[in-house]
């Protein structure tokens, strides 16, 4: 098995900012934006985006979409215990929304939290920004805003951990698939 790829803090605090600022370039002047951060891994990368948007002065409504009634694999792989409930601070009636995730890879999350987010009303607009771009979609869908952008293979596995309290422990790694042992 190969070793582990591994971006630092530094590399994921530089993307962070470039998505922010993206952000900020096209919508400074934008009513009613609103940051939904798709549970659980878009919560914490929602959050940055929206104290960096803050300090420039954009104000944007920051929540959450919880998927799991959604998602298309919910025989092969329950609810998780630990999940973050759909919390949208204001109606998404007439909002601009942008949906946050942590990595996007077949489109599959985005698609469940599409489904989430109508349930509770029609936006203006809605974008999509990830911090890891792994390529490999299933679905004819794309980020609007980009971090990194990684080649894997559909077998490799990324992993992005977001400390909420420390983000110089921040870390995306990259692992190939494990295969079965011959017994």
């Amino acid at each position: 098995m190969g070793t582990p790829k591994k971006h630092d803090a530094d590399s994921i605090q530089a993307a962070i900012e470039r998505v922010a600022f993206a952000i900020l370039t096209r919508h400074a002047a934008t009513p009613r934006l609103l940051l939904l951060g798709i549970a659980n891994g878009g919560v914490e990368l929602a959050r940055r985006l929206a104290g960096r948007l803050k300090k420039s002065g954009v104000h944007a409504g920051l929540g959450t979409v919880d998927i799991s009634f959604h998602r298309d694999d919910i025989g092969r792989h329950p609810i998780p215990k630990e999940f973050a409930p759909t919390l949208i601070p204001h109606d998404v009636n007439g909002a601009t929304v942008i949906l946050v995730d942590d990595v996007l890879f077949s489109g599959r999350t985005v698609k469940a939290a599409l489904d989430e987010l109508f349930d509770h009303g029609r936006p203006t607009k809605v974008e999509l920004a990830v911090l890891v771009d792994r390529s490999g979609r299933r679905m004819p869908i794309a980020a609007d805003y980009t971090g990194l952008m990684l080649a894997t293979t559909d077998e490799g596995k990324v992993s992005v951990h977001l400390d909420s309290t420390n983000p110089a422990a921040d870390a995306i790694t990259v692992v190939p698939a494990k295969r079965p042992s011959a017994a």
